[in-house]
This record gives structure tokens, sequence and C-alpha cells, in this order.
């Protein structure tokens, strides 16, 4: 029998991780984000750094569009948990790592990391690995999405309280499922109780992207198709907003990559910049 503790995340969480402590690494302080915690997960072998997917220079748009995005959840999660929201849901967790490296916050709610059975059992396994407790407010939430099993009913039996407002996030996940499956998801949440939020990233079609990036995403699709995960999903910001109204959520609205890095790198001296091509719809219910 397979050891499920031996199927890794599939390659995009790996890469994530590594972007991420890439940043720590080579990019000059302040760090828009701090987390080796992946890095220590992923266990990658001592050669890594020099994988054509971690090029510092041919790829440091991608690390800070990476770093970007996971800041910004960071700080909405903190800011609704100031609010006295005591829910935070990870759809498609894959190396997160907020858990590890934030717990004066995240010990203040109920945290629910939904992912696929065997790398959620790898990862549990690699937390206990190194040392990292798991304490009773973190719950991993094994979910076979490929045999359609109904995340709300395994969120449920974890402990969510579906009466409770909660902070639901999903990134880096929406360019992998038909638009179809997206909008089924955005009904579920729209149905949540009031106070609800969602954070949820999507791709822009390649025209609405700038000259400079479109080479990255061409680059991007190719190592997605070559995995065996391809992007099939894009979105317009008017599409994204109008799935999201249909839904029946509350309030949408589009943050764009550009207003992330006028957030995050507007003071940096050192020319670290995020690629667009991906951005947040920030939804309530």
């Amino acid at each position: 029998m397979t050891d499920e503790r031996t199927e890794a995340p599939d390659s995009t969480a790996v890469r994530t991780a590594l972007w991420r402590a890439l940043h720590v690494q080579i990019d000059p302080p302040p760090h828009v984000l701090d987390d080796e915690v992946g890095l220590q997960l992923a266990a990658p072998d001592g050669n890594w750094r020099r994988r054509p997917d971690m090029d510092p220079l041919a790829t440091s748009a991608l690390r800070a569009a990476i770093v970007a995005r996971s800041r910004f959840i960071e700080d909405l999660i903190a800011e609704q948990a100031d609010r006295g929201v005591t829910q935070y849901v990870i759809l498609g967790a894959g190396l997160d790592t907020f858990a590890q490296r934030r717990p004066e916050v995240a010990s203040r709610l109920q945290v629910f990391e939904v992912d696929q059975p065997s790398p959620q059992a790898w990862k549990r396994h690699r937390l206990v690995e190194l040392g990292y407790d798991i304490p009773d407010w973190l719950h991993l939430v094994p979910v076979d999405f490929e045999a359609s099993e109904d995340w709300l009913k395994q969120l449920a039996a974890a402990g969510f309280d579906a009466g409770r407002p909660a902070v639901i996030v999903s990134t880096g996940v929406t360019m992998y499922l038909t638009k179809d499956a997206t909008a089924a998801t955005l009904r579920q949440i729209a149905a949540l109780a009031p106070g609800s939020i969602l954070a949820m990233t999507f791709l822009l079609p390649t025209e609405l992207l700038d000259d400079a990036d479109r080479p990255g995403l061409r680059a991007s699709k190719e190592g997605a198709q070559a995995s065996g995960t391809p992007f099939i999903s894009f979105y317009p910001p008017p599409e994204i907003l109008a799935l999201a109204s249909e839904a029946g959520f509350k309030d949408a609205r589009h943050l764009s990559g550009a207003s992330l890095a006028h957030r995050y790198f507007a003071d940096r001296t050192d020319g670290l910049r995020p690629s667009s091509g991906e951005d947040i719809l920030l939804a309530a219910t």
C-alpha cells in the first residue's frame, strides 16, 4: 500500500513556498513576507536555488506577486480577527504556513486548512517531523475534490460553524477550475453567515496584462501544462464581479495587482515589483 505521507504537494504548491523563502534569502529588507517555514516543509535538495524557476532575476516579478498576495491575505485575516471574526478557511491550503508563523493571530481563530487527502497527510507528517505543534485551533480538513466530496460538509464535520462569520480564502486555484466549478463554489460561500468575507485570486486574460509580463504568463502556462495541471480559466474583472453578484454576494470588489504593488512596494529602492496578471476578488455576504 502506498504511504500517503510520500505523496507530496504538487509542484505549484512547492514552487510557491520556495519563492516565498527566496524573497527572504535574496531580496533586501524590509521583506513583504517573512516565510521560510514552507521551505522547511518542502525540504528541496541543496541545489534548489539553482533551479531555472528560481532564477533570481527572471522570476523576481512573479516572486514579488506571490509575497504580495500572501501579505494581503494575512493583513486581511488580522483585520477581521480584530473585528471579532473567529473562523478562517483556506481552500487549497497547500504549503500555507500562517498557523506556524503567526500564532499570535491564528490562535484567536479556528483555522481550517482544506486540501486533497494525500498531500495534506504528507503535510501533517512533515509538521510533526519538524516539531511543529498541531494545536486544537488548527484543523486539517481532507476533501477529495476529484471525487466531488462536499467541502462544506467536511468542514462542518471538522467543527466549522456555518452560522458564524468566516474569512474564506482561495489563492492560486481558480485558473485550474472550470468557470462552472468556480461559480458553484461562489454560490456556496455566498450562502454563509452574514459578515463573511471571501478573498479569491484569479488570472487575467493575456491581453489585459502589461506587455512586459506576457512572457512570464506564457511560461507559467507552459509549465502548468507540462505538469499535467493546465490553466483553463481566465477572467476579465467585470466577469468575476458578475459571477460574485450572481452567486448572491452583497458586495464584491476587484483589487488589482497594481494596487498591491502600490501598497507593499512603493517605497522600495531595489526595483522589486510584482508582475501583473493575478488580481483578487474581495466579496462579502
